[in-house]
């Protein structure tokens, strides 16, 4: 028998960190809080410890001083006794590990080296007789928290530059990874329009919401003035010593927020199962098909710590929707049904989040299918660099049958422990922020966006921008469709009031009025134009400077071009990502023959506007789970408009896969029917006529034919004469004799065969 770290942990009342470090320490082969020892030695762990602690206790009663001060407002006082019992032997330190543990807490810019349990168990309220320990540093004065609420902002955005200044004369400026253009001209004192023509300079297109190449970041900053040095997720930073009071005061801001977890994995290996099982919902039944076509986002509650999901759609044509995903998460749960193993989709959705550097927890879902292999998948993990723990790796990996509701404890069990050791932050107390995870529009709310708030409490009332939208928020909805008046940090809501349908994927920010986010919108669509405008340019200009032989090879692609068939598409979905998901699928139809080319994509019902489009630009539309407006139909029957809809994504792309092949004329192909061996040439008045005997088959008056001699043809022709002996036949049936003669050919000799066929046509391939 054995037990986990994390479960002997609580019985020791120590951190998984700590009871690691001991047993590392003491020999044990451990990892993670999920390896295991065995119940011999945890149990002699445990009456160690025991003892030691009754040893603590008779000691602290000749004590007038109280282990640490309180960390809390709470009046509740917990007992001595309790408290001494919190403080295992083991966290016991020498000067010399003291003044080591100082200097690394430094690094980690934290206030206290106890570990979070402890500082749970922490007294209510402070003691009359204080005892500081070492590693514990000064709170904040009264007169540093007195700080404005606008300052406590400008303090948390700001980034670090060091007064010091390098060698070169360049400050030093640090940055988070990824670069988005946005936050990173801030950073250097920018207008984002001002980092956006730096940038284009440097032959670089990218917009406000857009990320920035690091070697590109480094270039534009080195331009500015400044040294600049990424950060990435899990790096620790030396901040210098003269921001250090600024950055405990910053992290003092920050509050515990709930971890936000995102499901990827192939289609149909069980993920929206899964989360239909944590919810103890039905999500599945409402997505047409089964298969999940939009990202949902849904908070859950286990063992008194919120816990936030994103299901993300397994299909290929969801791509760019898994990517997002990933993007906003903490931590991915990778699904991966145990009699399948590792998919295309899989591997996509684990490149995702190794991306974007979030830890990954892979749960082998349908142990108890025919043909479960969970060794096979734990192999394909060892392959691909996550080996799982039980095979010495660092993955976590847990089996489960979402189905049968098995293993799902373990699972939330795994995620809540992986949060507490991130210890996921963000700061309340200022302007709300967030990414957004799809757009649509309702009928009755208008343009709505479903969101993750990333910093602030988003309430109602609030303005917002993104990109060229903004929004006066006139209600909040979460999860399950209640309105709400506010949403702290990593709460999945749905924002209603947006005057356009944002970009999936994009972020939005509080501003001060509808004035201001107005201006910025029309200031964003306005750079945007510009941007365009610029590319166009760039591309005509480099076209204008090509060789004569590239210039060559460009007239021979436009007239191949010209050649082809072009299938032109209006595309409207009921939300954006879905919208933008179809067109990446249409645009990935391979085809040498037909060319596609997308008009437009919108949200929201088919409307009279549409066909007017599709009229202008001879396009069909293609509609995803929406509905047409009154009058739509006959309009679009009046114009030739084609309109395809469907509410599953792949039998819509089968659908115009097809419509594609009707552009192309129809293909021929022959068709045999049988073969007569000459085997005499009889000269008549009428002509010369071969006599006969019918090997294969039949053969048929009127129909085509070809003369073959030693295996080649001589000529093709319509069969004119066909006689049996003497008598006119319209067909003669193999083991028979005839007489064929063929239009325009009298050259027959002994052994030649005549070949019978038609020819039929069938729809031409892509």
């Amino acid at each position: 028998m054995s037990i986990r770290i994390y479960n002997l942990s609580k019985k020791l009342n120590m951190t998984n960190q700590d009871l690691l470090a001991l047993l590392q320490e003491r020999g044990f082969n451990v990892k993670s809080h999920s390896s295991t020892i065995d119940t011999v030695s945890a149990e002699n762990l445990v009456e160690e410890f025991t003892s030691k602690r009754q040893k603590n206790v008779s000691v602290s009663k000749d004590s007038h001083t109280e282990p640490f001060p309180s960390t809390q407002k709470s009046e509740i006082k917990p007992e001595p006794e309790k408290v001494l019992q919190s403080f295992p032997k083991s966290l016991v330190k020498s000067k010399e590990q003291v003044e080591q543990d100082r200097e690394a807490k430094k690094n980690k810019h934290t206030q206290i080296s106890y570990p979070a349990q402890l500082v749970r168990n922490a007294p209510a309220s402070p003691p009359r007789q204080k005892v500081q320990p070492a590693s514990i540093t000064t709170a904040p004065s009264a007169k540093r928290t007195a700080t404005t609420a606008k300052e406590e902002e400008t303090k948390t955005v700001s980034p670090e530059v060091s007064q010091a200044e390098s060698p070169d004369g360049l400050k030093p400026l640090q940055v988070k990874s990824p670069i988005i253009v946005r936050d990173f001209a801030m950073h250097l004192s920018l207008k984002p329009f001002q980092l956006i023509s730096e940038l284009m300079d440097l032959g670089i297109f990218a917009s406000m919401n857009q990320t920035v190449d690091e070697n590109i970041a480094q270039e534009v900053a080195k331009r500015k003035g400044f040294q600049l040095e990424i950060r990435h997720r899990g790096e620790q930073v030396t901040k210098p010593q003269k921001t250090e009071k600024k950055v405990e005061y910053v992290r003092e801001a920050l509050e515990p927020r709930p971890s936000v977890v995102c499901i990827l994995g192939h289609v149909d290996h069980g993920k929206t199962t899964l989360l239909d099982t944590i919810r103890k919902t039905n999500i599945v039944t409402e997505e047409s098909g089964g298969i999940t076509q939009h990202i949902g986002a849904y908070q859950i509650t286990h063992n008194d710590q919120k816990i936030s999901f994103i299901d993300t759609p397994g299909h290929a044509a969801f791509s760019k929707m898994r990517k997002r995903g990933a993007n906003v998460t903490d931590i991915a749960i990778l699904v991966v049904a145990s009699d399948d193993g590792f998919m295309p989709q899989t591997d996509e959705a684990l490149k995702h989040a190794q991306s974007f550097q979030v830890p990954i927890i892979v749960a082998i879902n349908k142990i108890d299918a025919t043909g479960a292999n969970i060794d096979r998948v734990k192999q394909q993990m060892q392959e691909r660099n996550i080996a799982p723990e039980e095979w010495g790796g660092e993955t976590i990996t847990v089996s489960i049958s979402a189905l049968k509701a098995e293993g799902i404890e373990d699972l939330l069990e795994m995620i809540t422990l992986q949060a507490e050791i991130m210890e996921l932050k963000a700061l309340y107390k200022a302007p709300a922020e967030g990414i957004i995870i799809e757009s649509q529009k309702e009928i009755g709310h208008g343009s709505t966006t479903s969101a993750i708030i990333q910093t602030g409490v988003l309430k109602v009332g609030d303005t917002l921008v993104s990109g060229s939208s903004f929004c006066k928020v006139r209600s909040l909805m979460d999860d399950r469709g209640n309105k709400v008046q506010q949403a702290p940090p990593s709460s999945p809501i749905k924002i209603v009031g947006w005057s356009g349908t944002p970009d999936a994927g994009s972020l939005f920010k509080t501003v001060k009025n509808e004035r201001v986010a107005k201006t910025e919108a029309e200031a964003n669509a306005l750079q945007s134009k510009l941007i365009a405008a610029r590319t166009v340019s760039s591309n005509t200009a480099n076209s204008s400077s090509e060789t004569a032989s590239s210039a060559l090879d460009l007239l021979f692609s436009n007239i191949e071009k010209t050649q082809k068939h072009t299938f032109r598409a209006v595309i409207k979905a009921d939300v954006y990502g879905t919208a933008e998901a179809l067109a990446a699928s249409l645009e990935a139809i391979e085809s040498s023959k037909v060319n596609i080319e997308i008009v437009q994509i919108g949200v929201g019902v088919i409307n009279q506007k549409d066909v007017q489009v599709a009229t202008a630009a001879k396009a069909a539309i293609v509609g995803f789970n929406v509905n047409l407006e009154n009058g739509v139909s006959s309009l679009a029957k009046h114009e030739g408009i084609s309109i395809y809809r469907h509410d599953i994504i792949y039998e819509l792309v089968d659908t115009i896969k097809e419509s594609m092949s009707d552009l192309l004329d129809p293909e021929k192909y022959e068709v045999k029917l049988g073969t007569a061996e000459v085997r005499e040439v009889f000269s008549l008045s009428k002509g010369t006529v071969a006599g006969c005997f019918v090997t294969d088959g039949r053969i048929v008056r009127d129909t085509l034919a070809k003369l073959i001699r030693s295996g080649t043809i001589l000529s093709k022709g319509k069969i004119d004469t066909l006689k049996r002996f003497k008598e006119d036949a319209n067909e003669v049936r193999f083991g028979y004799e005839c007489g064929i003669s063929l239009e325009g050919n009298t050259d027959y000799q002994p052994k030649d065969l005549i070949e019978c066929y038609k020819i039929e046509k069938k729809k031409a391939s892509l």
